[in-house]
């Protein structure tokens, strides 16, 4: 029994999880794949007690986490939730990557495959179906804001099963009931006596599971909901975090490479050029990219450059391609119907129809790390080090590009430089793989900035065409046509993974539907073949879908006269946690009614099972340039894992957010983007950085997405505070010039 709570327990049927005070989470214990053995490695003095968990004699506290660590916290939330179970003490707890397998497939990101929660067979597969294909295949994607969500329940079993065995070792040596033995501080604890995880390992490991196991209750030596430092941190700060261009191998060389334009091939290569460069020592030829490897990344980058590799030039997207595809897709394209409420093709008698074309131009991923991957080639074994937000895709890419098969690779993935989607990608990996085979010596291949600009997975141009029915003051009726790139099939294709089982960004119209009470909703989709490479980005379609709707929504009510805060209130009576979060948010920031002159502007979303509401306030800069002075969000993701994680989440997806609402508009001629350094981005610097209030609004509700949430509401806030300084409204992102 658990100090200061009740007596709880798990049956074999049902996993009740207590994640506070009066909180618990229902998981059919049938659901876990039990038929699978953990493939956990241990090293000499450590005991795995699951694939979870593992106790050192030295009393650390390992443990294996699926998820990649991107900068989002997943290598400290996630631990914290089985910590917290087992009654850990937070100092003696470390990570390591979970190793490819079933039991850390991520279920709940395969549901998303399952379509619209409201038209559940939407593309075709139901939730059973999608569930054993991503547990079959094993697979591991970090995407989503899904982590804490798909993995609570699975970690909270695994640390209730292990405080139970250590419980049960304890009460071996005392004679006591095992069920009135506490836990914490990494202790089992009996009154005042006390036996460390440590000692009582080796011998709780050999011991059978009960047939209920207890659950921690009460509010007594808890970790969640505590802001615990980092793990991660520490080494980043000392530098001793190894990313993948960290690593250092015996006889490693190094390569550069140059990816054709995408549907083109090589024509010329001035083979002399790298003579004369020291340290050069190879050229790759491949159809699709040249390389050079060398014994320093510099020299590797100077052959490359004198090599000069040039390619035909097949038409490729360009700025009014793209524009013309959207364009034609609204006008004439096929649609189908992802999502309707009531009867939105009738007439709604006694309304006004008011339009709105809405547009967002691609966006770039520039992350600060690019594409890097580490191979080496031992006999017949191939192993990888990359950073990977599906490490199992991963391994089998560089399983192909080498010509072998998936049980010869072994990858290991890294710490990641962010990326948000863009990690997903694994060209680098291929090329490493390939080169690895080909000069049978460790390479480290870490892409130019320039090639990662060029060969960048831009989040998708989409354009919408909105119609609502007005009176009295209140939507009656929606529709929204959406044109959008397939970007979770473009994706899918690359990581060579069946497309319907692979949506990590929700769908092209995720998010499209109105968060408020309409009685009459319609959104169809039109598939825009626009000739650029998308990828999945920070946010998914709802990065431009709540765009579209929460600038409709400010334009819709200043057309009847209303007041936005009041307009969009008075229509979420059906959401009552996300008209909190509104209320909170333009309280706490001093709403003003965004009259003519004040730059405040207001957006609010519900998304990845949690709601937001941002109040921002903007100003043009002596320079011309839109800046947001200060941002205020009202947050509720339900009960909360460590607050400090969730707010430095927002706020990084809110300046996310910003950073592709105020940047240059990228350019494309001859099917490249005609940019070549970061700065030609505009994205905002540190002196433009807005002041930022996160509220986190407590809540019983079962944990919901953060990592992303901000981004969604950046854009339409920044853009409604910009009408509301101007007066112009703005239709498109980036907020260009014109519209200024």
């Amino acid at each position: 029994m658990a100090r200061g709570g009740e007596d709880r327990g798990i049956s074999r049927r049902t996993l009740l999880v207590g994640g506070g005070v009066g909180l618990g989470l229902a998981v059919a214990w049938s659901l876990w794949p039990r038929s699978y053995r953990p493939n956990l490695r241990t090293a000499d003095g450590e005991t795995a007690f699951n694939a979870f968990l593992k106790v050192g004699r030295d009393g650390r506290v390992i443990v294996a986490v699926p998820q990649a660590e991107l900068g989002q916290g997943s290598w400290t939330a996630l631990p914290q939730i089985l910590a917290d179970e087992l009654g850990a003490d937070w100092r003696t707890v470390s990570v390591e990557p979970a190793p490819i397998g079933p039991l850390y497939a991520n279920l709940l990101l395969a549901e998303a495959a399952t379509g619209d929660s409201v038209l559940p067979a939407t593309f075709g597969i139901d939730r059973w179906t999608a569930r054993e294909y991503a547990v079959r295949n094993a697979v591991m994607v970090t995407g989503g804001s899904t982590s804490v969500r798909a993995f609570e329940a699975p970690l909270r079993e695994a640390g209730a099963g292990a405080r139970a065995l250590l419980s049960m070792a304890a009460a071996a040596r005392w004679g006591a009931n095992w069920e009135e033995l506490d836990t914490h501080d990494g202790f089992v604890w009996r009154g005042d006596q006390r036996l460390s995880f440590a000692e009582l390992a080796d011998a709780a490991a050999t011991r059978e599971l009960p047939e209920n196991l207890p659950v921690r209750g009460g509010i007594d030596n808890r970790l969640t909901g505590r802001a615990l430092p980092r793990i991660d941190v520490p080494s980043k700060i000392d530098g001793t975090a190894m990313f993948a261009a960290d690593i250092r191998l015996r006889d490693m060389v190094y390569a550069a490479v140059r990816s054709a334009p995408p549907g083109s091939r090589r024509v010329a290569v001035d083979w002399d050029a790298a003579d004369g460069i020291p340290g050069a020592l190879r050229v790759i030829e491949n159809p699709e990219w040249t390389a050079v490897v060398a014994t320093n990344g510099w020299a590797a980058g100077k052959a490359l450059d004198g090599l000069k590799p040039r390619y035909d030039r097949p038409a490729g997207p360009s700025d009014r391609g793209i524009a013309d595809a959207l364009g034609h897709a609204l006008d004439a394209g096929d649609a189908r119907r992802v999502h309707e409420i009531g009867e939105p093709d009738r007439q709604v008698p006694g309304t006004s129809r008011i339009d709105a074309l809405y547009a967002v131009g691609p966006a770039p991923g520039a992350p600060i790390e690019p594409l890097v991957a580490t191979a080496r080639l031992e006999g017949d074994r191939l192993e990888i080090w990359a950073p990977t937000q599906a490490p199992g895709l991963a391994r089998a890419a560089a399983a192909r590009a080498a010509g072998m098969s998936e049980g010869r690779v072994t990858l290991y993935p890294t710490l990641a430089g962010g990326g948000y989607g863009r990690k997903l990608e694994v060209e680098a990996i291929a090329q490493a793989a390939v080169i690895a085979v080909k000069i049978e010596r460790p390479v480290q291949v870490t892409w130019p900035r320039i090639q990662e600009i060029q060969r960048d997975a831009f989040r998708p141009p989409a354009a919408a065409r909105l119609s609502a029915w007005v009176a009295d003051g209140r939507i009656r009726a929606w529709q929204a046509r959406v044109a959008a790139p397939e970007t979770s099939a473009e994706v899918a294709a690359r990581l060579g993974v069946a497309a319907r089982f692979f949506r990590p960004d929700g769908g092209p119209v995720a998010g499209a539907v109105p968060p408020y009470g309409i009685d009459h909703v319609a959104i169809d989709h039109v598939g825009a073949e626009t000739g650029l490479a998308t990828g999945i980005w920070r946010g998914g379609a709802r990065s431009y879908t709540a765009f579209f709707t929460e600038c409709f929504i400010d334009e819709l009510a200043r057309a009847v006269g209303a007041e936005p805060f009041s307009f969009r209130m008075g229509m979420l009576g059906g959401n009552p946690r996300l008209a909190r979060c509104l209320a909170t948010a333009t309280a706490i920031g001093g709403w003003d009614g965004g009259p003519p002159g004040s730059g405040m502007g207001i957006a609010a979303a519900s998304a990845f099972g949690s709601h937001i509401a941002a109040l921002v306030e903007v100003e043009m800069s002596r320079a011309q340039r839109l800046r947001v002075l200060r941002a205020v969000c009202a947050v509720d993701c339900g009960r909360v894992i460590n607050p400090e994680l969730v707010k430095q989440q927002i706020e990084g997806g809110l300046i996310h957010g910003i950073s592709a609402a105020v940047g240059r508009p990228i350019r494309f001629a001859g099917g490249l983007p005609t940019i070549r350094t970061i700065a030609d981005y505009g994205l905002p610097v540190l002196r433009d950085a807005p002041d930022v209030t996160v509220e986190l609004l407590e809540s019983e509700e079962e944990p919901g997405g953060v990592t992303e949430l901000a981004v969604p509401v950046a854009a339409p806030a920044v853009a409604n505070g910009w009408f509301s300084l101007s007066g112009r409204r703005a239709r498109s992102l980036p907020i260009a010039a014109g519209q200024r």
